[in-house]
């Protein structure tokens, strides 16, 4: 009986963690979904100088995007709190575009600090530039604009 009773509670305990394991990964994004911006959609702006109304920001490890500034990966608290004091004088409805590219999309340690940080200082336009694999892959190899 006694063994019977340390099976369940043990399976009780595998349950438990697995369902707060479960829960933590489903952890909603701090961006919604009309909020991610194509690659095309950012390339074509900067290809036809229509970038006057755009921040566009790198939070992650090099500012690859023409016209970007460069930040550093928000992983880190000192780039995070460079990012808000960059923010400061910048008005809350301009239209602000992160993108790190460091890594997968789904991995990246820098883009979920980085928007939440825009979404608690209030900016009502921000977007995230949708890159899915890497900067390379999803900007550099399909040709759109870098820095000189």
């Amino acid at each position: 009986m006694k063994t019977k009773i340390n099976y369940l509670l043990l399976l009780t305990v595998i349950v438990l963690i697995n369902v707060s394991l479960l829960s933590a990964q489903q952890k909603p994004e701090p961006w919604r979904t009309d909020q991610l911006m194509a690659t095309s959609a950012l390339a074509a702006k900067i290809e036809s100088n229509q970038t006057a109304d755009l921040l566009i920001l790198s939070i992650g490890p090099d500012a690859i995007i023409k016209g970007s500034v460069a930040i550093g990966p928000t992983q880190e608290a000192a780039n995070l709190a460079k990012l808000r004091n960059y923010l400061i004088q910048v008005p809350k409805d301009k239209k602000v575009v992160l993108y790190c590219g460091c890594c997968p999309f789904d991995k990246c340690p820098n883009i979920r600090p980085a928007f939440s940080t825009l979404n608690k200082m209030g900016f009502k336009n921000a977007e995230l530039l949708n890159i899915p694999k890497n900067i390379k892959v999803d900007w550099i190899d399909k040709g759109y604009p870098t820095k000189d």
